[in-house]
């Protein structure tokens, strides 16, 4: 289809109070395009806002009732027709009326009496520009959603890298469960009610946010490198096997880092997984580990992450234990409000407490995954 069988196709509308100007347009136009015609300027916007609008108005100016300048008008201000080219066809030839016009938004302005071929070839070029403008519009609308696709699979694929990883030290450690999830959780309700606080306002925006509950799951992804023989230890650990489990710190790290040095970018998510599996076992007081940071020289989300993991701990029941309450494991964290803890954080999870009540009612263990671990923890130790 070549480009005049286009342009043949092109409806114009033509707008005019006066029969005879109606025919003689009609009459022009015919030949090459569709045409349509309205005597009035309400019927005008009818037939613009229809299912199968004009590609271009042919608009008088002076009729009774609205006249074509409240008509233009009405028509850039309606989302439906704002893109509808609209050239003025009228007897009004001071400058001052022109330039009215093209302020409202016309494209073009033809003074009556008509030239035929001027009008024709007005009506051609306008068409040919909107045929442009819409081709763009709609790339450019395509391109939108190719980049949000592209995006959400980026997303997904974030998504299930965090979770694939995150599993592979799940099939390792009896202990996690849906500890994962529910820390994962805790770290981001207890993020979201800091915010707004003075000391974290800069660094707890939605984005970073969204990150920190991406990587979250990854705080314990280095105790896949830890042996069996400690991992699943049932008991108290010695000394010496202590310091081999402390090691999972810096082997989450490395092995995240690894990870994101084949990517061969740098990536947020990544970032944040990493500074939480090396220091979220780091307190408040410096009497953590591996590095023995204290105070703000931890980061932020480290230390959100302390508050999370320890209360999950307290609260799960493990093959070797039983889970505390809510209350028990509360009273032993606040022996470590400014010890173990930030203050400020720690005043921030007594005050959504309830929030995390909730979260570990909705990702609680059940009696299978018990049994799980039972079943597996007595197959490495047989």
């Amino acid at each position: 289809m070549d480009g005049l069988e286009l342009i043949k196709k092109a409806t114009v509308l033509v707008v005019d109070d006066t029969p005879d100007n109606l025919t003689l347009m009609s009459n022009l136009l015919k030949d090459e395009y569709k045409v349509k015609v309205a005597n009035c300027g309400e019927k005008a916007l009818k037939i613009a806002a229809s299912e199968v609008p004009p590609d271009l108005i042919l608009l008088d100016i002076m009729m009774p009732g609205m006249d074509g300048y409240e008509v233009c008008e009405r028509l850039k201000h309606d989302v439906l027709t704002m893109d509808i080219p609209v050239i003025f066809l009228t007897a009004k030839a001071e400058m001052a009326d022109e330039q009215h016009g093209l302020e409202l938004g016309a494209v073009d302005y033809i003074i009556k009496p008509i030239s035929p071929p001027i009008v024709m070839a007005r009506v051609k070029n306008h068409l040919s520009l909107k045929r442009m403008a819409d081709f763009l519009r709609d790339k450019n609308e395509f391109l939108e959603l190719e980049v949000s696709k592209r995006t959400k699979e980026v997303v997904a694929i974030q998504d299930v890298t965090i979770l694939a990883m995150a599993s592979m030290a799940e099939t390792r450690d009896t202990e996690t469960g849906n500890h994962l999830r529910r820390t994962q959780f805790y770290v981001k309700a207890l993020a979201e009610s800091l915010r707004d606080h003075p000391r974290f306002a800069w660094f707890l925006s939605e984005a970073n946010i969204n990150m920190l509950f991406k990587s979250a799951p990854l705080h314990d992804i280095g105790k896949v490198g830890i042996p069996d023989r400690i991992l699943l230890k049932p008991g108290r650990l010695e000394p010496q096997e202590f310091e081999i489990m402390k090691t999972h710190t810096t082997l989450g790290h490395d092995a995240i880092a690894h990870a994101e040095k084949a990517l061969g970018i740098d990536c947020d998510f990544l970032a944040f997984a990493k500074t939480i599996a090396l220091s979220h076992q780091e307190k408040w007081d410096g009497s953590g580990y591996p590095a023995g940071l204290a105070g703000d020289d931890i980061p932020i989300p480290a230390r959100l992450m302390a508050v999370a993991d320890v209360y999950d701990a307290l609260i799960s029941r493990r093959v070797y234990k039983e889970g505390m309450t809510h209350e028990a494991a509360v009273k032993i964290m606040r022996e470590g409000r400014g010890t173990h803890f930030d203050a400020d954080m720690f005043d921030a999870f007594i005050t959504i407490q309830e929030s995390f009540c909730a979260i570990a009612e909705r990702f609680a263990d059940s009696h299978s995954d018990l049994a799980r671990k039972q079943e597996l923890l007595a197959q490495v130790l047989s």
